[in-house]
């Protein structure tokens, strides 16, 4: 173990996990200024500088505090050694985000396969090697499901981290089921899938994912097709209000009708709201009560 400079240190390229200033980091700078640092930061040499394999957390709090010097290992590995090494020493930390385990799941996962293909071995074996069995003591059908997240717009992701973050009484969240199910949708797709959840503020169960996939595959994904999925009663959903269609369309000017709904549900607020200033202009708020 020798100190090098922190300045020396470089991070991980496409490191998945997110180093926050929350109320971890700052426990772990008053139990670095209180007894210093317990496990010294792995690093390799890398460009006559040292990439950080794993201390990403502590080599922040040591920034943070001003210490100029940190306590580290260095270690001789190849490109895919560091790789392995990286998410495995990360990957059993006490909070870890669904797209942190994605990303570095799909590193390992990656990792493992080229070395696989660098051994002249058996094509038997190299199957085995890239199996996800090997990727993490988590089931191998769990590892597929938290890589296939990686294929998922960043917009969709976030809703699968908020989950984490904020638990489910956050409004849009959505579980790693369903969100399994979507990210084989085109990036297309998920935009306009993203666009629906925002403007209903509903997101799909693993059953309606399913639907929406099914969908996709047979080139039926549109506006009306995801808003017929995402407004089925759900029951952990609110309520809703419902309107008959035929009557309001009946009720628009012709050309209204031709229409984005958006633009449509922008027209009928702004007049219920005009309708409104008109009423109490007219003093009608307190006709009701004479």
């Amino acid at each position: 173990m020798i100190k090098i400079k922190t300045k020396d240190i470089i991070s991980f390229k496409d490191h998945p996990y997110k180093v926050e200033e929350d109320d971890s980091l700052k426990e772990l700078m008053d139990s670095i200024e209180k007894t210093g640092l317990i496990h010294p930061v792995i690093v390799r040499e890398k460009n006559n500088k040292y990439e950080m394999i794993s201390g990403h957390r502590r080599l922040k709090a040591y920034e943070l505090l001003g210490i100029d010097e940190i306590e580290a290992d260095i270690k001789e590995l190849t490109d895919d050694e560091a790789i392995v090494f990286m998410v495995d020493s990360n990957i059993h930390r006490e909070k870890i985000l669904p797209s942190e385990k994605a990303f570095a799941y799909k590193m390992k996962l990656d990792a493992i396969k080229h070395q696989g293909k660098k051994l002249e071995t058996s094509e038997t074996e190299v199957r085995k090697t890239e199996s996800a069995d090997k990727i993490s003591d988590e089931s191998a059908q769990n590892v597929r499901r938290y890589v296939r997240l990686t294929y998922l717009i960043p917009e969709l992701l976030q809703l699968v981290d908020d989950t984490v973050k904020y638990g489910k009484n956050q409004i849009l969240t959505m579980g790693i089921k369903p969100a399994v199910e979507i990210s084989y949708l085109t990036k297309e797709e998920q935009k306009l899938l993203y666009s629906e959840i925002v403007y209903e503020e509903l997101t799909p169960s693993h059953a309606q994912a399913i639907k929406i996939r099914e969908l996709s595959k047979n080139k039926q994904l549109n506006d009306d097709s995801l808003e017929k999925i995402l407004d089925e009663k759900k029951g952990n959903q609110n309520e809703k209000i419902s309107f008959n269609k035929d009557k309001i369309v009946k009720a628009l000017p012709y050309e209204m009708t031709k229409r984005d709904k958006r633009y449509i549900e922008d027209y009928i607020i702004k007049a219920i709201e005009t309708y409104r200033s008109l009423e109490i202009e007219r003093g009608d708020e307190y006709d009701l009560d004479i």
